[in-house]
């Protein structure tokens, strides 16, 4: 007898190339089917037959989505998503009503830290820059993992390699959240929640795994064991 496919909701990350990554990285040799979740093509009230939701990476929130009214600063986009950005915010909150494992990604992390009220750091500036944020490729930096976290039981360890493609980051954490790793230079790089229980799987991260294999990265634990542990965490309430 075949099993059902595994079926998760990925919010559209604006580029059909990017977004397959997403769709090659999640669904691998597995028998999955990838769901892409857009704001003109997607009926809400259909989140609750998926079995997991990831929210994707792409351009800037609009600044009112964290109480800033200021739309002028480096490296700010030419046009904001308004649409996009009320429509992840929606999912959101349906997957959390659903209980659906949730994984969010750059962008994703970002929008959740400020649905729960917290802040983002608007452009991490000319040093952090250098580090982080994307020009013709992905960089690469390493990344410190706090122990006792989801996170760390994930990666079994405390410091791994991250691709980086982001010029905003986390200022004012969210409420509920915990942070579970930082780069070097004190950016965070990814958060869970504080209490876990009663809640389905939650993980938020910074960078972006699903193209980590452009690095010869994608069997790193930042990158294969967050993979696995989703997929575990969705079969076990599939």
């Amino acid at each position: 007898m075949m099993h059902p496919a595994i079926k998760i909701g990925v919010t559209y990350t604006g580029s059909d190339e990017k977004h397959s990554n997403y769709v090659q990285w999640l669904k691998g040799s597995d028998p999955i089917e990838i769901i892409t979740l857009q704001p003109q093509h997607t009926d809400l009230s259909c989140i609750k037959d998926f079995d997991a939701i990831v929210l994707s990476g792409g351009v800037d929130m609009h600044p009112r989505f964290y109480n800033n009214p200021n739309i002028i600063y480096p490296n700010a986009p030419l046009h904001f998503h308004e649409k996009r950005d009320e429509f992840e915010i929606a999912v959101f909150h349906e997957s959390q009503q659903c209980q659906l494992p949730l994984l969010g990604i750059c962008r994703g992390m970002q929008l959740i830290n400020c649905i729960q009220g917290g802040t983002l750091r608007q452009d991490i500036g000319t040093i952090s820059n250098a580090i982080h944020r994307f020009e013709e490729h992905d960089k690469a930096h390493g990344i410190n993992i706090v122990k006792g976290t989801l996170l760390s039981e994930i990666t079994g360890v405390t410091r791994t390699i991250t691709n980086s493609a982001h010029h905003q980051c986390i200022d004012l954490l969210g409420e509920g959240l915990t942070i579970n790793c930082g780069s070097d230079d004190g950016i965070i790089e990814g958060v869970e929640w504080t209490e876990k229980e009663n809640k389905s799987f939650f993980l938020a991260i910074q960078w972006h795994p699903e193209r980590m294999y452009k690095f010869h990265l994608s069997e790193l634990p930042s990158a294969k064991n967050i993979r696995d542990r989703f997929l575990k965490e969705i079969k076990k309430v599939a």
